[in-house]
């Protein structure tokens, strides 16, 4: 599992990085409950204007997901969305089962929104359910920039109530429940040039082939929403290697990370990750820094099986426009070349690539606005606080 602060832009690109835990990795931190109603609502069956019907059970049949109520069924991003759930315990359920409901990407599963809060604001905790009487459960989410799966059960500890069928989660014990939103965003697409000349590594970022090269501005990684520091990029290949400009404005250039594959991802850096064979597991990922400290990785499916021991080959440079490490004065910014060989590259159907050939790719870039404040810049948004979102990876078009 690769820690830093990818995994902590869920809803601001200027949150701290101070965590190395997949956010799915368990029960989650709670969320401050409602205000407890004066009793629970206990009904003798669900309303029949349910949006969304499921009838999955939990723990061998114990007690059943009847469905939800979205209000307004379809919502833009930042509209608040009333959900009401509706269950029915089938047979009596002991104390200490609370209640959790996410919003997750559909794709990917990663979190979106995190709406845990406490069934009922209180009133009515599992274990105080009537056998055979159907229990509701109303709360209001924020509508995510993106379409959102809402997936609900309930947590003990460490321990989520085990979902009866396979198909009604993802393995996870997260019940699949509504969706919100409608089509997903589309993915940007990047047409990457043949170099007549291979540039010359650098940092200087002056040779013909950056001028013929197209350039494309990062924007939030998050949403898309336009950010505080400009970062402009270019690609361009020939029949050996991958070639990758970024051109970065800084006003404090700094960096304490020296050894090649420290954790820059941490600090200040620029990022490129290639999934060659767009199959959504295999990947590489290669950084810099403004130190020009490297760091590159393999991994054999998303977030798992990290393997440092891969060595990309690739060769960087770096032109500082400022002084590195002082923050007493105001620097211009940084640019990097790197020159990436596509022999080195997890599954790449074809060296060079075939003219029409279709990569999966990103680009990053961290900034940590006066030293504390992360801001995540992409290519192609994420609408999850994820970098290694695959699915919303844009592509690479080889001309």
């Amino acid at each position: 599992m690769r820690p830093a602060s990818h995994l902590l832009m869920l809803l601001s690109l200027t949150l701290l990085a101070s965590s190395c835990r997949d956010e799915q990795a368990g029960p989650k931190p709670r969320n401050k409950a409602l205000p407890p109603p004066a009793q629970a609502r206990v009904l003798d069956a669900a309303p029949a204007d349910l949006t969304w019907r499921s009838g999955a059970t939990f723990a061998g049949g114990a007690v059943r997901y009847l469905g939800t109520r979205l209000s307004p069924p379809v919502a833009v991003p930042g509209q608040q969305v009333q959900l009401a759930h509706y269950f029915e315990a089938l047979r009596p359920m002991p104390q200490g089962w609370e209640f959790f409901v996410h919003v997750v990407d559909p794709a990917s599963g990663q979190m979106m929104v995190n709406a845990d809060h406490a069934f009922a604001g209180g009133a009515a905790p599992l274990g105080s359910w009537p056998v055979g009487k159907v229990v509701e459960d109303v709360h209001t989410v924020p509508m995510p920039p993106s379409p959102g799966q809402v997936v609900l059960g309930f947590w003990q500890g460490d321990s989520r109530l085990p979902v009866d069928d396979p198909n009604a989660h993802r393995g996870d014990n997260r019940m699949l429940g509504p969706q919100l939103g409608g089509a997903a965003p589309s993915l940007p697409e990047y047409t990457v040039r043949r170099a007549p000349k291979a540039p010359v590594i650098d940092g200087e970022l002056d040779d013909a082939v950056w001028k013929d090269a197209a350039p494309v501005v990062l924007h939030g990684s998050f949403d898309g929403r336009p950010v505080s520091l400009r970062t402009e990029a270019r690609l361009a290949y020939d029949d050996q290697n991958l070639y990758v400009a970024f051109d970065v404005e800084d006003p404090d250039i700094w960096g304490t990370l020296r050894k090649r594959d420290d954790p820059i991802y941490e600090q200040e850096v620029v990022e490129i990750f290639l999934d060659a064979n767009a199959d959504g597991r295999t990947y590489n990922e290669m950084q810099v820094s403004p130190h020009n400290v490297n760091f590159d990785a393999y991994f054999p499916a998303r977030r798992k099986g990290m393997d440092l021991s891969w060595d990309s080959g690739m060769t960087t440079a770096v032109k500082v426009r400022g002084t590195l490490d002082n923050p007493e004065d105001r620097d211009e910014g940084w640019r990097v070349e790197m020159k990436i060989p596509f022999a080195r590259l997890a599954e790449v159907p074809h060296v060079p690539p075939q003219k029409g050939e279709r990569w999966r790719f990103n680009l990053y870039r961290l900034e940590h606005v006066k030293r504390q404040q992360v801001e995540g810049q992409a290519f192609s948004p994420l609408f999850v606080g994820d970098f290694h979102a695959l699915p919303r990876f844009g592509w690479l078009v080889f001309e």
